[in-house]
C-alpha cells in the first residue's frame, strides 16, 4: 500500500511538473524530446498544459510493443505494461486501477501524454526555462546538466506543425466526417487505366488494395498506381480461402509475398492489408498476433458498397453507399468505402465522385500513421 501510494505522489508530482513546463512553454508549443543521451526527432506538443508525444515514435525510439485489444492498445516495456482504453477510457494498470489519460490524433498519429512513460518505469526531467524535456531509464549517461550543454543549440521552442484534433479514429479524423476514403480491392484489372482515368477527372484519391498475381498479371497498372500516388495495400496473392488461411503462416507468407511482388515491379512497398472477404470471422487473434507482428497495419472498412454483389446494376450500389455514407454524417464519422477494381465499378464511380464532391467532401488515402479501422479494433 506504502509503495502505491509513492508511485501515485510521484506521479502527481510529475504530472504537475509537466503541466508548469507546458504553461512556461506556451500553449501550442513543441519541444524535441530527449530520450536518455539523445535529443530525437519526436516533438512533444503541448495541449491545454499537458505535453504530447506521438505514441508510435515514441515506442520504437524506447522499444516498446504495442499490441491491439479489442478494448484498446496494450503497451508493454521490459517487465511494465499497461492498456490505453477505447474511446478516452484512461490507463488500466497491471493490478486493475485506473489513471486519467486523454488521446487524440494530428496529422493520422495517435498522440499521448508523455508522462504515459512513467508508468512503464521511465524518468521524466525538466527545466522549463532550458526548454529540456527528457525521457530516462538506467541506460542515461549524461546528467541533464551535460545533456544541455550537448545540446544547448538545439533546445529551443520548435513552431507547431499541425492543430491537434481532440479524435482518437482515422475514421473520424480532423474534418470531422467529411474526410473520404476510397479503397479498391481485387486489382490492378484490364480497366484499371480507365477507373484512373476518372479518377483523375474528379481530382479524387483512393487507396488499393492489390493481388499478387494480379499485380504479375498487369505490371503497368501497378506502376501507374504509383506514380500517381495513390495509397498501397495488400490483399494476398490468391483470394482462394482455403489457401490464405490455411494457418497464420500461410497468411503471412501471402502478404509478404505479395509486398515482394509489388517492390519488383516498382520498386514500393507497403504495411497496410485487408485480408480476403476482410477480416471478420477468419482473421483471428492467432492470424493477427502471426501477420501484424511483422508490422502490418489490418484495414477493413466501414461502407460496403457491395459492388461485387449488384455487379452491373449501378442504381443499387450508388444507393447503397449514399445510404451508409449518410449514416456516419450523423455521428461525423469519415467514411472507408470498400470497392473493387472492377468494370462494373466503372459505371457508378462517375455518378459518387461527383456526389461526394458536390456534399463537399475530400478525398485522402490510408497510411501507416493512420490507426487502423479494422472489424476487430486491433490497432496495431
Amino acid at each position: 500500500m506504502k509503495k502505491a501510494m509513492a508511485l501515485l505522489m510521484s506521479l502527481f508530482l510529475c504530472f504537475g511538473i509537466l503541466q508548469t513546463t507546458a504553461k512556461a512553454a506556451g500553449a501550442g508549443s513543441v519541444l524535441k524530446l530527449g530520450v536518455n543521451d539523445s535529443l530525437t526527432e519526436i516533438e512533444a506538443v503541448s495541449v491545454k498544459d499537458t505535453y504530447y508525444v506521438p505514441l508510435r515514435a515514441l515506442s520504437a525510439e524506447l522499444k516498446w510493443t504495442i499490441t491491439g485489444l479489442q478494448e484498446g492498445i496494450e503497451v508493454a516495456a521490459g517487465d511494465h505494461t499497461v492498456r490505453l482504453l477505447n474511446n478516452d477510457g484512461g490507463l488500466q494498470l497491471p493490478d486493475g486501477t485506473f489513471a486519467a489519460m486523454s488521446t487524440f490524433l494530428k496529422d493520422g498519429k495517435l498522440m499521448v501524454p508523455l508522462r504515459i512513460s512513467t508508468y512503464l518505469g521511465y524518468s521524466l526531467t525538466f527545466q522549463p526555462d532550458k526548454y529540456l524535456l527528457r525521457v530516462r531509464d538506467a541506460g542515461a549517461l549524461l546528467s541533464d546538466e551535460d545533456f544541455i550543454v550537448q545540446y544547448k543549440d538545439k533546445l529551443t521552442p520548435q513552431a507547431a506543425s499541425g492543430t491537434a484534433s481532440a479524435d482518437t479514429s482515422p475514421a473520424t479524423s480532423e474534418a470531422k466526417g467529411r474526410t473520404l476514403y476510397l479503397t479498391f480491392d481485387d486489382g490492378p484489372s484490364a480497366t484499371t487505366s480507365e477507373l484512373l482515368g476518372i479518377m483523375e477527372k474528379y481530382d479524387a484519391k483512393a487507396t488499393f488494395f492489390m493481388l499478387g498475381i494480379n499485380m504479375n498479371r498487369y505490371p503497368s497498372q501497378v506502376k501507374q498506381i504509383v506514380k500517381a500516388g495513390y495509397g498501397l495495400g495488400l490483399h494476398g496473392m490468391t483470394h482462394r480461402k482455403e489457401k490464405f488461411y490455411a494457418s497464420p503462416a500461410a497468411a503471412l507468407a501471402e502478404m509478404a509475398g505479395d509486398n515482394a511482388v509489388l517492390k519488383k515491379i516498382s520498386g514500393a512497398e507497403t504495411s497496410l492489408i485487408r485480408p480476403p472477404y476482410g477480416s471478420k470471422p477468419y482473421f483471428t487473434q492467432a492470424f493477427r498476433d502471426k501477420v501484424l507482428t511483422q508490422g502490418y497495419h489490418l484495414w477493413d472498412w466501414n461502407v460496403d458498397s457491395e459492388d461485387w454483389r449488384y455487379k452491373e446494376d449501378s442504381g443499387k450500389i450508388y444507393a447503397s453507399v449514399m445510404s451508409q455514407v449518410h449514416k456516419l454524417q450523423k455521428s461525423k464519422t469519415n467514411p472507408v468505402i470498400l470497392m473493387h477494381d472492377q468494370k462494373a465499378t466503372l459505371k457508378v464511380l462517375p455518378r459518387l465522385l461527383e456526389t461526394f464532391k458536390k456534399e463537399g467532401y475530400s478525398f485522402a488515402i490510408i497510411t501507416k500513421d493512420l490507426k487502423p479501422l479494422n472489424f476487430w479494433k486491433d490497432e496495431r
